[in-house]
């Protein structure tokens, strides 16, 4: 597992699962020809993607970015379609650190797609229950209302099972909630109609989780939106005005779905890395030589 040290806060990436994505999803409207020049693929035009929850120890508490795949809920034809290739290893990642589920104080659900909130429950004989069941579950007030009444595109993500269980332990904001000093976040918009951003700061210095706003590093272009983004001239939008501010103010970018890097920082001019922290887990699939790698 990754660990960062930020300040007070120490960061680590739990392993959940690891995915084959169809490539030309992730992507969009970019022609292959144009990303495949950016990040690596296999033969059958699939990209290697993680869902690893983000954990932040800070001031006695623990706090956890999104939940990750919950792999004990799907069936055969689900491995397939999603292109899962492990179960998923988030409670032994947490006993790693002596940690259980009841340990996890609060949650910072950035939206309630399937492969970031499956983690949040589990099947029992009786039903589902929590897996957090101590935790305080924080997402925006629209994608607490989405998320219980999905639309034709939507329901095929927004699961009952995901959030039903969950229902006592929700609070929702609208535009930003300060958690505590130092921990925010700001409703965006884009890929889902309340998605949410993590902003981390410690004595001037940011770490900013722009969530699947950046789906991998080779999505820094705004116009590069995939076809998973619900509302894409709002995903194009959150870009413009954050990723400048990050360059400009030298924030460190983190990732959720990123297989190769959990955090870079780019200079002012958002070209060029000058700090990065590479994934120790292997990628399923290797970096290639005829892809410029970006550190």
């Amino acid at each position: 597992m990754n660990t960062l040290k930020f300040h007070d806060m120490t960061l680590t990436w739990l392993e959940s699962t690891s995915t084959l994505n169809d490539a030309g999803n992730m992507f969009g409207p970019v022609p292959k020809a144009v990303w495949s020049k950016k990040y690596p693929n296999n033969d059958h035009n699939q990209m290697n993607s993680v869902e690893d929850p983000i954990l932040i120890q800070f001031k006695n508490t623990n706090y956890l970015i999104d939940a990750g795949f919950e792999t004990n809920k799907f069936i055969k034809k689900d491995w397939r379609n999603i292109g899962v290739q492990n179960e998923t290893k988030l409670t032994e990642s947490l006993s790693q650190l002596n940690l259980t589920p009841k340990d996890i104080d609060v949650i910072l659900m950035t939206h309630m797609h399937n492969d970031h909130a499956s983690g949040l429950t589990r099947a029992t004989e009786e039903g589902f229950e929590s897996v957090f069941p101590n935790a305080t579950i924080y997402m925006t007030e629209i994608e607490w209302k989405e998320v219980q009444n999905p639309n034709v595109r939507t329901k095929g993500t927004y699961l009952k099972e995901n959030w039903e269980p969950i229902q006592e332990q929700v609070k929702v904001f609208k535009d930003r909630i300060e958690i505590i000093p130092g921990i925010e976040m700001f409703h965006t918009g884009g890929h889902s109609n309340g998605l949410a951003i993590v902003k981390l700061t410690q004595e001037d210095e940011v770490l900013l989780h722009l969530s699947d706003l950046l789906l991998t590093v080779a999505s820094m272009n705004p116009a590069w939106v995939s076809s998973y983004d619900d509302y894409p001239m709002d995903t194009i939008a959150a870009k413009q005005k954050w990723l400048p501010e990050a360059f400009e103010n030298g924030y460190k970018l983190i990732f959720y779905h990123d297989a190769y890097y959990c955090m870079l920082q780019f200079d002012r001019d958002g070209k060029t890395v000058i700090d990065y922290l590479e994934r120790e887990k292997n990628p399923i699939i290797e970096w290639p030589e005829n892809i410029e790698k970006l550190t």
